[in-house]
């Protein structure tokens, strides 16, 4: 069964927009793994938009599940995520002043950079994770840096489901299927939701992990966060 990760940034967005400590991110990160998340995700930014560097050392001794933080690996973020030592960081090519993840990584290009990362990572003990888009050469790019796994950057398949779930879905399963050849964990994630998951999730049931946040909190607006994490674990099945 692929496991259920929230990503809890949205919920650290609406506490900042006013102060203070509500709704509290900790508590959430707390009921999230309760209601029977496999994992919590959160993505520090230089800003400190929505999950702050504190967040992430408030977090960690909460975490029952597994741990995974996402970013660019700026000299803070690889400080931050050799102190806390996470279960997974999952490396993401975003520039500091992007609105939201957006692409994968150039492996090739930046081979060089990331095999030097994800060693530092790896001797360090904590389980790596890198975006990527469906190119088989930025997958092939992966193994050669020595990453764990390869998350598969969705919001293609997403905007796409609509109009062509089938042909949304192609790439996407094509790759997958390559990577585990190869010997890459599958992670997957980016725009996934009620509407497109259980669909993505049936025709790739190799995938290990997926990551949500947007949607998913979204949801739990109109459904309840315990309601809605069960409603996302029943796609999964």
């Amino acid at each position: 069964m692929t496991r259920l990760s929230v990503n809890i940034n949205k919920i650290a967005t609406i506490r900042n927009a006013r102060g203070g400590n509500m709704p509290d991110v900790r508590q959430a990160a707390i009921d999230c793994q309760k209601f029977g998340a496999a994992g919590i995700t959160v993505h520090p930014r230089p800003d400190e938009r929505h999950i702050r560097y504190q967040d992430v050392y408030d977090i960690k001794p909460i975490i029952t599940t597994e741990f995974n933080i996402e970013g660019y690996p700026s000299k803070k973020f690889i400080d931050l995520v050799l102190d806390v030592k996470p279960t997974q960081v999952t490396l993401v090519p975003d520039p500091p002043d992007v609105l939201t993840s957006n692409a994968g990584w150039d492996t090739v290009k930046n081979e060089a950079l990331l095999i030097d990362i994800i060693k530092t990572f790896k001797k360090a003990g904590v389980r790596t994770s890198i975006f990527v888009d469906t190119d088989f050469i930025n997958i092939d790019g992966a193994v050669k840096v020595g990453t764990d796994r390869v998350e598969l950057y969705t919001e293609p398949y997403a905007t796409n489901y609509f109009m062509n779930k089938e042909k949304a879905v192609e790439d996407f399963k094509k790759a997958a299927y390559y990577a585990n050849s190869l010997g890459l964990g599958l992670n997957a994630g980016h725009d996934l939701s009620l509407e497109n998951l259980a669909f993505f999730s049936e025709q790739i049931p190799i995938i290990d992990e997926v990551s949500i946040g947007h949607a998913l909190i979204s949801d739990a607006l109109y459904f309840g966060l315990e309601n809605t994490i069960q409603m996302y674990k029943r796609l999964l099945k």
